[in-house]
């Protein structure tokens, strides 16, 4: 375990430090890691909130120090007093709206602000999500397992959750019948939902950004591209009102897994370049028909997905004219 002593900076290890710890150094105050006492941009969020971050902190005259820290869905309770040490010099919080008391945690967007040194600055920035690359990809949370996810890809097919609906068996056809118009409705669709959740939670939005990125704009529903991160990391920047180029990485920053791209998605778009047949997932090729086979049998194990799936998506299903 961690205890802090004295000075509310310091943090004394008294345990074996894993792969892990290291990896989050700084947030943990590690003896030999970064100490410096600059003023703080703490970026806070779900898997995309460290891409950011890197972005955000890549102007070489930026006024502002950042630490790498956990996505909000790995914090745990002996997390908080590391939470708290940084949020006493964190002069902005870059953060995705993240709800109050988030797994009966106060690290919500609203607790963090409340710890914030007077005069500190709250940046709300969106949650990506973009299905118009990948109409048929949805995620699915159950409370029974909230954060289970089938085996192979870690994303549902609507197309695989209407074939197992359906009674369908492994070996049957599973694609389905789209129209270009219903593919555009389904874009327009994710684009104005995006549009919606800014209006209502964020102080900086990217959802014009998406449809101009064509191809670039997400590897999948949850991972969006370099070049929306850019555009995204520029106006947060300009919204703390600070000068410097964001520096282009050099290398994808959320490019871990990539969902294949329909030859039907790239022509109701208008989108230029090849189709992507396969999964990709760390560098190795998945074959759609086997994740398909693959999601099928958890499926059979995790029934409740499938209701869930259906009523949690059931306008993207509307949308892509799949209702029976």
């Amino acid at each position: 375990m961690w205890r802090v002593r004295g000075d509310p900076g310091y943090v004394a290890l008294v345990r074996t430090v894993d792969g892990r710890t290291r990896h989050y150094g700084d947030f943990y105050g590690l003896p030999g890691t970064d100490s410096a006492t600059a003023p703080l941009m703490l970026v806070w969020g779900n898997c995309q909130a460290e891409a950011v971050r890197t972005l955000v902190s890549s102007p070489h005259d930026t006024p502002y120090q950042t630490v790498r820290v956990p996505p909000v869905h790995e914090l745990e309770a002996a997390d908080l007093p590391h939470v708290e040490r940084l949020l006493r010099r964190t002069a902005v919080l870059v953060s995705q709206p993240v709800r109050a008391g988030y797994r009966s945690l106060p690290i919500g967007t609203d607790d963090l602000r409340a710890l914030l040194p007077a005069g500190a600055q709250v940046i709300r920035w969106p949650v990506i999500r973009y299905a118009g690359l990948h109409p048929f990809q949805i995620i699915v949370r159950h409370p029974s397992e909230p954060s289970a996810v089938p085996a192979g890809v870690p994303y549902h097919d609507l197309r695989t959750v209407l074939a197992v609906a359906q009674g369908h068996n492994e070996s049957d056809p599973w694609d389905v019948e789209v129209t270009d118009e219903n593919l555009r409705r389904a874009a327009d669709l994710s684009v104005s939902e995006l549009v919606r959740r800014e209006h209502r939670d964020t102080d900086v939005a990217i959802s014009d950004v998406l449809a101009p990125a064509g191809r670039h704009a997400a590897h999948t529903i949850n991972h969006p591209g370099n070049m929306v991160l850019v555009e995204l990391a520029r106006r947060i920047l300009d919204a703390a009102g600070v000068d410097g180029a964001v520096r282009e990485p050099d290398r994808v920053l959320l490019g871990g897994v990539r969902a294949p791209l329909d030859p039907r998605v790239l022509r109701a778009l208008g989108l230029d370049g090849p189709p992507v047949p396969h999964w990709v997932v760390d560098g190795v090729d998945l074959d759609p028909d086997e994740v398909h086979r693959v999601h099928m049998r958890w499926y059979a194990e995790h029934p409740e997905f499938i209701d869930a799936a259906l009523t949690r998506h059931d306008e993207r299903i509307r949308v892509l004219g799949l209702a029976s």
